[in-house]
C-alpha cells in the first residue's frame, strides 16, 4: 500500500507489547515517505550494555546507571531496514533474546536512564525533521513525554492473550524457543511493570485515538492509520 502524500511532522505511537506497534508503525513510515524511530530498541540497547558490563537486576542502581548511561547508541531511521547500533556494533538481533527482555523493564524504569535516552530520542526527531517527510515514533511514553506535541498520537491495544500469542509468533520466525504459557505471564509482567514505575509509565495520552488492534490486520491497522494521517491534514 502506497500513502497518499509525504508525512509532515511527527505521528506519535504507543501501546504495550505484541499490539502490532512496530510493524504497522514502520508500514506507515514507509507509505509517507517518513522517518521512522523504534524508542523500545534504544532501552533494549542500554540494557544490553548493562549485560555487557556483567551486571544484573541485583546490582546497585548507580551500577546499572552508570553502565547504561555510557553506552553509545545510534538508531538508523530507514523505515524499510531499521538500525541499532550499540558502541559501534550491530546489535538488532541481540536485543530481541531473552536476556534483555528480562532486564529491560527494570532499566528503562532508571530515572536517569530514561533522561538521557529521552533526549536522545528528541535529538533524533529534531534531525528528522529538518530532512523532506515527517517521523513515525513508536514506544511507551512518546506521546506523553518524548513527542508531547505530535499532531497525531496513536495508542495501540489488544488482549493479553492476542498480543503474548504474536510475540509467540515473532519468537518462533527468529528461531527463539516459545512457550505459551512463560509467554503470556511474560508480557502481563511487562505490562505491570511499564504502567506502575515511578518515571514515564505507559498510559495513554488523554488526546490519543485508541485502535483496537485484537480483530485487524496489519493492512486493516495501517489503512486506519493512513485514514487518521490524512484526517489530521500531515500528508502533502
Amino acid at each position: 500500500m502506497t500513502g497518499p502524500g509525504t508525512l509532515r511532522g511527527v505521528v506519535a505511537m504507543d501501546g504495550p507489547s505484541g499490539t502490532g506497534k512496530s510493524t504497522v508503525s514502520r508500514r506507515l513510515a514507509a507509505a509517507c515517505g517518513a522517518a521512522y524511530l523504534d524508542t523500545g530498541a534504544t532501552y533494549r540497547a542500554a540494557t544490553l550494555a548493562v549485560l555487557r558490563a556483567g551486571l544484573d537486576e541485583s546490582a546497585p542502581a548507580a551500577e546499572l546507571v552508570a553502565a547504561a548511561t555510557a553506552a553509545r547508541i545510534e538508531s538508523g531511521t530507514d523505515p524499510a531496514g531499521p538500525t541499532i547500533r550499540l558502541d559501534g556494533d550491530d546489535v538488532a538481533a541481540e536485543i530481541r533474546g531473552p536476556a534483555v527482555t528480562g532486564l529491560v523493564s527494570a532499566v528503562s524504569a532508571l530515572s536517569e536512564v530514561r533522561t538521557q535516552l529521552v533526549k536522545e530520542q528528541q535529538a533524533v526527531i529534531a534531525a528528522a525533521l529538518t530532512e523532506p517527510g515527517g517521523i513515525v515514533v513508536e514506544g511507551r511514553d512518546i506521546g506523553t513525554v518524548v513527542a508531547p506535541d505530535a499532531p497525531l498520537k496513536v495508542y495501540l491495544t489488544a488482549s493479553d492473550e492476542v498480543r503474548a500469542a504474536r510475540r509467540g509468533r515473532q519468537d518462533a520466525r527468529a528461531g527463539r524457543g516459545v512457550d505459551s504459557a512463560v509467554t503470556l505471564a511474560d508480557v502481563r509482567r511487562r505490562d505491570r511493570l511499564d504502567s506502575t514505575r515511578a518515571v514515564s509509565p505507559l498510559h495513554r495520552a488523554p488526546d490519543a485515538l485508541l485502535v483496537d488492534t485484537d480483530e485487524l490486520s496489519v493492512e486493516a491497522v495501517l489503512e486506519e492509520l493512513l485514514r487518521l494521517v490524512s484526517e489530521r491534514g500531515l500528508l502533502t
